[in-house]
């Protein structure tokens, strides 16, 4: 099953602050991604060709990288939560006018277990967390999340921990 995924916006600075923007994906200065709500962006390596990581359990390499104008991911088919899916997703940005739009876009062939996941579990995950990165890009307040986003992440958040201790028995 073919799934595309596009977000794009226009954002209020010049083509160098775009630029800078976008190079500063995972880095310790990283001002695109929202680390603060949402799992890191993190890679074995400096953002380069080669570079694996992602975020949480959504795995993924980078195959192509152009500075200032665009990284493409691939996804790791046999990551936990991107098994199934076999494309990629791009941070790009596009100069019009005197202006610059940011686009996100996912690309991917999926089988239908993986359809599945997508669009009930991830697919909203996924567009909140790209609007949040969007508005940290552009510097305004995030906006709202939905019901369904807010019981996803419940759910998610968990189901992903880590069992609980127990309590200490005490002797009497």
């Amino acid at each position: 099953m073919r799934i595309k995924n596009v977000h794009e916006r226009p954002l209020p600075m010049d083509e160098a602050a775009a630029a800078a923007l976008l190079d500063s994906i995972s880095s310790d200065d990283d001002r695109l991604w929202p680390a603060r709500d949402w799992p890191a962006m993190r890679f074995d390596r400096p953002l380069a060709v080669g570079a694996k990581g992602g975020h949480g359990p959504i795995r993924y390499e980078v195959v192509k990288y152009e500075p200032g104008r665009r990284v493409v991911f691939a996804f790791d088919p046999r990551g936990p939560e991107t098994r199934g899916f076999d494309g990629t997703h791009t941070f790009e940005l596009i100069a019009e006018r005197g202006r610059v739009r940011l686009r996100h876009a996912i690309d991917m062939e999926t089988s239908l277990g993986a359809a599945l996941r997508w669009y009930l579990v991830i697919e909203p995950l996924h567009d909140a967390l790209v609007e949040d990165a969007f508005d940290r890009a552009e510097g305004v307040k995030r906006g709202k999340w939905s019901w369904r986003v807010r019981a996803l992440r419940w759910w998610m958040k968990r189901s992903h921990t880590e069992p609980r201790e127990r309590p200490a028995v005490t002797a009497r």
